[in-house]
């Protein structure tokens, strides 16, 4: 529970809406690029609109692919920031455990102290 309290939930939270957007206009491009290709296919048109079609549809997949890095970029970063502050709450957790321990040693012997 106390790694969550330490992940930057405000910056995954600030970031989330753009991530979800970004996601949404890949798939409506993917969306669009598939159904100009289906039309292209199947429509008896000449052979330059069919070729001016074929070539807008690359340039939309070339768009979409951009986005998707960028998304997944965007994806990359967040996972780094916490997989940060999951290795801070590591080394913080073992620096609690050894003054946890120092501490109860020192009781224990400050009773043992006391009783003799």
């Amino acid at each position: 529970m106390t790694a969550l309290k330490v992940i930057p939930w405000g910056d995954v939270i600030e970031a989330t809406p753009g991530i979800v957007k970004s996601a949404r206009k890949i798939f409506t491009r993917s969306q669009q690029a598939e159904e100009a290709a289906t039309a292209a296919a199947t429509s008896p048109g000449d052979l330059s609109a069919r070729v001016a079609q074929l070539e807008s549809s690359v340039a939309q997949l070339a768009e979409q692919q951009k986005a998707s890095a960028e998304l997944i970029e965007t994806l990359a970063e967040q996972n780094a920031r916490i997989v940060e502050a999951v290795d801070a709450l590591r080394v913080r957790t073992r620096l609690l455990i050894v003054v946890s321990s120092l501490l109860s040693i020192a009781c224990v012997g400050l009773v043992a102290w006391r009783l003799v």
